[in-house]
């Protein structure tokens, strides 16, 4: 139950975080330092915790310089075609780094499957105990017990 708590407030810190990067940029464009120095505090505390971070959040931060990825701000956005598919491709202005992401309507995160919920495995069973290594017993032992008592020894 305490490691619940840990990781909440840990949740929360990044969280804060990420809207206090945010707030920076929406108050003033120019401060681009701060947002960034923000963006790479949640992405370090993120890592050291190992905590995995929410998809929506990852793809708004810059790999390369941890710049949030505003796009007309910090970031071009443009739409592309590659052999039949749409793809948008994100350039941070800070380092030139760039991604892209396939735009099919029909795709869905592994994270939102439902197969991908624990509380929707009904398949799971409790882990079951290992044997004893400690003092193994011997196998022509085990044998003995595992087979019936025979009624020849009357």
């Amino acid at each position: 139950m305490a490691g619940q708590v840990k990781d909440r407030e840990a949740f929360q810190r990044l969280s804060f975080l990420y809207q206090a990067a945010h707030c920076v940029l929406a108050q003033d464009p120019e401060n681009q330092a701060l947002a960034r120095f923000y963006c790479h505090t949640e992405r370090t505390v993120a890592r050291r915790l190992v905590l995995r971070r929410d998809p929506s959040v990852k793809r708004t931060l810059c790999r390369g310089c941890s710049s949030l990825l505003i796009p007309g701000l910090t970031c071009t956005q443009r739409q592309r075609r590659c052999k039949g598919q749409r793809w948008t491709v994100q350039t941070c202005l800070t380092c030139q780094r760039s991604r892209r992401f396939l735009n099919d309507p029909a795709h869905v995160l592994w994270g939102d499957l439902p197969e991908a919920q624990l509380g929707s495995q009904s398949d799971l069973r409790p882990p079951q105990p290992l044997p004893s290594t400690a003092h193994p017993t011997p196998t022509h032992l085990a044998e003995e017990k595992a087979q019936p008592q025979s009624s020849s020894h009357q």
